[in-house]
């Protein structure tokens, strides 16, 4: 809280567009407070935002409320040093995520950013740059206006119908009640209740075309499993392959889950074992995926399964081994 007044009007200003962005609502006298002047200093003071364009709106009442809204012009952001950090690597983690067009966007306004960045922050976002190699997420992009359209409906509730195309090609449309978007860094999903077979569904952002305009509201519900990100990251292992294993995992749960795919699932069993439920194409892909872990594991079965971890338990043994000679 300020004791002194800030005397220049133009960062008084400033300071009270970084108060008003940081809450919705603001008290006059809390306001005069923070800034150290008089509530009638305060009153000039956002008469002058209107003159400058800032749509401020004001309630009256002994108190007075203040509050900065939606207008043609979008305000200047004022953020703090870890503030514009944290924008900065979140765009160029946009820039290399699978958001269709969102690439050269994001490079625009990180350079943007970088050229009002104070000095003492352009080192840390230059070594940020020139050490970071974001890997290739390798998932299909999707429409960033897709994106939008889906996190609206999921915001006001608003049911929703789409043209859904599944893994096999089936081209169906759904009506569904939209509530949460989940990325899992390769593919983004869409948790809803489909209306049409009364029960919860995740879709593939990338596999639908929303139909406008929405739908009528709809009223909320309590969400699969209390966590979409367990009922997605079940639901796309059991979707993984044909060929699926439980195994157990003799190694702690939360360590197991930083060595697999994000579409694997981990079940604890207590602090030095858990369950491992995955999925693979075949049998060998299977097997290599329990390999690589690199704990003992025990699995029951498919069959098939567990004659391609012999071969492979069987081809690494041999490894190094000195040739027979002719």
């Amino acid at each position: 809280m300020s004791t002194r007044g800030t005397r220049d009007p133009a960062s008084r200003l400033l300071r009270l567009l970084s108060l008003l962005q940081s809450r919705s609502d603001w008290p006059g006298p809390e306001l005069a407070e923070r800034l150290g002047v008089s509530t009638r200093t305060i009153r000039t003071d956002f008469e002058r935002l209107r003159e400058l364009g800032y749509p401020v709106s004001a309630t009256t009442g002994t108190a007075g409320g203040y509050r900065l809204g939606p207008g043609a012009r979008l305000p200047p952001l004022l953020l703090d040093d870890e503030e514009a950090v944290a924008v900065a690597v979140g765009l160029r983690t946009a820039a290399a995520g699978t958001v269709g067009g969102i690439e050269e966007t994001s490079l625009r306004a990180l350079a943007k950013l970088e050229q009002v960045l104070p000095a003492r922050l352009r080192p840390r976002l230059a070594a940020l740059a020139a050490y970071t190699v974001p890997a290739p997420g390798g998932g299909p992009e999707v429409d960033p206006d897709v994106l939008a359209t889906l996190a609206a409906a999921c915001r006001d509730r608003r049911r929703l119908r789409f043209d859904y195309r599944d893994h096999d090609g089936n081209a169906t449309v759904r009506d569904a009640e939209p509530h949460r978007l989940v990325s899992t860094g390769r593919r983004w999903y869409l948790v809803a209740w489909d209306v049409d077979r009364e029960g919860w569904r995740s879709f593939r952002v990338d596999r639908l075309t929303p139909r406008t305009p929405p739908g009528p509201v709809f009223a909320d519900r309590p969400l699969p499993e209390g966590d979409v990100i367990c009922y997605v990251t079940r639901g796309v292992a059991s979707m993984l392959g044909p060929c699926r294993t439980v195994a157990t995992v003799h190694a702690p749960a939360e360590v197991v889950a930083e060595r697999i795919p994000p579409v694997a699932r981990v079940e604890h069993v207590d602090a030095g074992t858990c369950r491992l439920h995955m999925g693979a194409a075949t049998p060998l892909a299977l097997a290599v995926y329990l390999a690589a872990l690199g704990f003992d594991f025990t699995v029951e079965g498919p069959p098939e399964l567990l004659r391609e971890l012999e071969g492979v338990a069987a081809r690494c043994g041999s490894v190094g081994a000195p040739a027979d000679p002719p």
